[in-house]
């Protein structure tokens, strides 16, 4: 079996918010809309405390209650743990985005421009009609997985096949890849470390794993 997932070393991210620029321009998502965003959180009690920086979104998890709630079947969990949103099928209803313990589904109603009602050309050019009325969210630049793999790349290893967020790292906090693999980086990172992931008692199994020396911030 694979499945993916997402590893981020809270003892190395700096929170540059590299990873979230990055997203935002893979994606064009719009004013306001961050896929991938990092939050700027406190650790230990006085006089030990520590600023940590947090990378959270869609936690591609192995029960997502969005897709239990979804009454159009638009959103689907691939085999290998990949959450997915079928934009056709999508009825903007926003159960998904209701239902989701991490505030990580979105939805915009018209197109929205970063400097006024007018888009810029590189807005322009990339804007997604098929994307606006309907649920957005991460989702693991699953297109650029699937096309490295297609062409013998490794995800994770590999940056042609690798999300945009991870390739952009500048601390190698955030990694990728197959936990189900015992050769994979990502797998030895989990194996080897403490870890948490956030909601866990939700029972939503996120695909999301967090290293972490202390106790959960």
């Amino acid at each position: 079996m694979t499945r993916y997932v997402m590893v981020a070393d809270l003892r190395r991210c700096v929170g540059c918010q590299t990873c979230t620029a990055a997203c935002k321009e893979t994606n064009a998502t719009p004013p306001g809309v961050q896929w991938r965003r990092v939050l700027d959180m406190e650790a230990g009690e006085y006089p030990d405390v520590r600023r940590v920086f947090v990378p959270t979104g869609c936690q591609h998890c192995d029960q997502p209650p969005c897709m239990e709630v979804c009454p159009s079947t638009a959103t689907k969990k691939r085999a290998d743990g990949i959450v997915t949103i079928d934009y056709d099928l999508c009825i903007g209803c926003a159960y998904c985005a209701i239902s989701c313990p991490y505030e990580a589904r979105y939805k915009v109603d018209a197109a929205e421009f970063a400097y006024g009602a007018a888009p810029i050309g590189s807005e322009r050019a990339r804007l997604a009609e098929q994307k606006i009325g309907v649920a957005t969210k991460c989702t693991f630049c699953v297109g650029r997985i699937d096309a490295g793999i297609k062409a013998g790349k490794v995800p994770g290893i590999d940056p042609e096949a690798t999300p945009a967020c991870v390739n952009s790292c500048l601390s190698g906090a955030l990694r990728f890849g197959d936990a189900d693999d015992p050769r994979h980086p990502v797998s030895r990172l989990i194996a080897e470390n403490k870890w948490f992931r956030m909601h866990e008692d939700e029972g939503t199994g996120p695909g999301f794993y967090y290293l972490w020396d202390g106790e959960a911030p």
